[in-house]
């Protein structure tokens, strides 16, 4: 949708005609003879008008500066104002109802050639024009925002969130409506989605439902040039471009001890597994896959157990499908066959024997949903130890955007740096 914005004319009562021979130009058209005032070409509105904009020879506006038009004395009145740079940019802008000043109320690119439309009518209702260029200066910010999109450009899962870190933080509401406007998600095929502020240098973006399987997704920032506040512009940043495979999700159910794995919506295996035991009950909800590491080594002391207790632990696992980064894998556990598929006596993870997890391993690739249900753990947290943005429900996603949320809606807690070891 276009930011121009038309005004209509208001305390002058005339046919229906006149927006359109305004907008048209027309000059031999006319509602009644040809003594009506509407059937004049336009008149040079130029004596009827102030520009607080430079439009001599090679002067600049300051991008810093809102445009303003005002019309002179009370003979006369502004009808309607468009300015659009030459990349095709719409600048919004605002009429006061008595038709006497218009003024920008979106920011200017920098470096940019801008056209200037003003339409009037003087006290008789007939139309003038007047048509003005020019450009934009440098920024004289000192501050440039720059985004950088992750994750890295491949192939995910269909649980892949998009990432855009920020080089500046961003608190202000309406700083926050200008770059989130301009950071734009195209997929094929389409589908319904948005960001969502994780704090004041992150967002994430994902669809309503998962990603389509076997989609392209590209995200790009139009923010280059652009002012967002105070000494605040907006950089160049590099688009990303992403695709999915196969829609695979894993279901663990914690109290029937098995995980159910569907390709594209179809079940291909159905795996005996252990979850957490009391006291380290494995987290409900979906968790994205994060990574996968063929051995790793995990130790109970990372995770805030005394070594030499008896729930102490340091050894090597096979086969491990991070979900989280504080340490929830699906793994290889060889010692625990006995009671997979019928007790939880994990710290967390969800083992199962090691033929299933090398075949869970080689099954799954990042971006993968892997989904813990019946457990007696908390659910996962949306932010901060993964990917687990799928865990909001779509209306409580939404209301993390600066364009569709309430300016005052609480924030979700800050991203936690990732730790060590698990």
């Amino acid at each position: 949708m276009s930011n121009r914005v038309h005004f209509p004319v208001r305390g002058h009562t005339v046919v229906g005609c006149t927006l359109l021979m305004v907008a048209l130009g027309a000059t031999g058209v006319a509602c009644s003879g040809d003594d009506n005032p509407l059937s004049a070409t336009p008149y040079d509105a130029a004596d009827q008008i102030t520009f607080n904009g430079p439009t001599d020879e090679g002067k600049k506006a300051d991008p810093d500066q809102p445009l303003e038009v005002v019309a002179r004395g009370t003979a006369g009145r502004i009808t309607d104002v468009t300015a659009v740079d030459g990349a095709g940019r719409h600048v919004a802008g605002e009429l006061s109802a008595d038709g006497a000043r218009w003024h920008s109320t979106s920011p200017l690119a920098a470096d940019a050639r801008y056209t200037l439309r003003v339409s009037t009518e003087d006290g008789d209702g007939a139309p003038g024009r007047k048509i003005l260029t020019f450009e934009t200066g440098r920024p004289s910010a000192k501050k440039t925002l720059g985004v950088t999109f992750g994750p890295e450009a491949g192939q995910y899962g269909v649980g892949q969130p998009l990432t855009a870190e920020l080089s500046q933080p961003v608190k202000d509401a309406a700083q926050r409506a200008v770059v989130e406007r301009a950071l734009k998600v195209d997929s094929t095929p389409a589908v319904e989605g948005a960001w969502h502020w994780v704090d004041d240098k992150k967002l994430h973006y994902r669809p309503r439902q998962y990603w389509p399987a076997h989609a392209t997704v590209e995200v790009r920032s139009n923010l280059e040039g652009i002012k967002i506040g105070e000494r605040l512009w907006g950089g160049a940043s590099k688009p990303l471009k992403i695709t999915t495979g196969d829609s695979i999700v894993a279901l663990t159910d914690a109290s029937s001890h098995t995980m159910t794995v569907l390709r594209n919506g179809v079940e291909i295996k159905k795996i005996p597994v252990t979850t957490g035991k009391p006291g380290f009950e494995t987290r409900n909800g979906v968790k994205v896959v994060l990574g996968k590491e063929s051995t790793v080594r995990m130790r109970s002391s990372t995770v805030g157990i005394a070594e030499g207790s008896a729930e102490s632990y340091d050894m090597d696992v096979h086969f491990a499908t991070r979900v989280t980064w504080s340490g929830e894998y699906v793994h290889a556990a060889p010692w625990s066959v006995g009671s997979q598929g019928s007790a939880n006596v994990s710290h967390g993870c969800v083992g199962m024997s090691t033929a299933n997890a090398q075949w869970f391993f080689g099954t799954v690739r990042v971006g993968d949903i892997v989904q813990v249900v019946n457990s007696g753990g908390k659910t996962m947290e949306p932010f901060g130890n993964g990917f687990g943005d799928w865990n909001l429900d779509w209306a409580k996603w939404r209301q993390g955007s600066a364009l569709v949320g309430s300016p005052e809606a609480p924030l979700q807690d800050t991203a936690r740096l990732r730790p060590a070891a698990a």
